[in-house]
């Protein structure tokens, strides 16, 4: 069985270690900088557990901004508690746990919290490969994003509620 839950400080090397698997090195949060997102914005930061351990979660900080740029990745500071938009900055579940709607229910969970909280909406920056699949959700493609983060192309995307 799945359990979702908000993310604990005692999460941290559980945390890094799914994140360190998900996503390339020049891609992937540091665990400072999880660190940081923990204690800085635990209210939007979910993980997902299978028999106690944490095998994917889901993070971002509260913005007023309508697209990600980079330094939100890195500045927990630039959380606005009572923003306009929940940002995502990772979606991350392990290779042995994939295609098993894990992820669709992480997104899906944020979502709901978001639209809970009175939010306008969710915004993402992903790869050209995954347009399809966050469009699923109701994410529209604003085109190629102004983020260089990891040196790779990406793409802003937003849910409005």
């Amino acid at each position: 069985m799945i359990n979702i839950r908000k993310v604990r400080i005692e999460d941290l090397d559980a945390v890094a270690e799914v994140e360190a698997i998900c996503f390339p090195e020049a891609e992937a949060a540091t665990k400072s900088s999880l660190n940081q997102r923990i204690n800085t914005f635990p209210d939007s930061f979910f993980v997902a557990e299978s028999d106690g351990k944490i095998i994917g979660f889901i993070n971002g900080c509260i913005t007023d901004s309508r697209t990600i740029y980079d330094e939100l990745f890195s500045n927990a500071a630039l959380h606005i508690p009572d923003g306009e938009y929940q940002a995502i900055f990772g979606l991350d579940v392990i290779p042995e746990y994939r295609n098993k709607g894990i992820a669709a229910r992480l997104m899906n969970y944020m979502i709901d919290i978001s639209k809970s909280n009175g939010r306008k909406g969710v915004i993402l920056t992903c790869k050209d490969y995954l347009i399809n699949y966050y469009s699923k959700f109701g994410f529209k493609n604003k085109g190629e994003s102004n983020s260089g983060h990891g040196g790779a192309k990406w793409y802003d995307m937003i849910l409005e509620f």
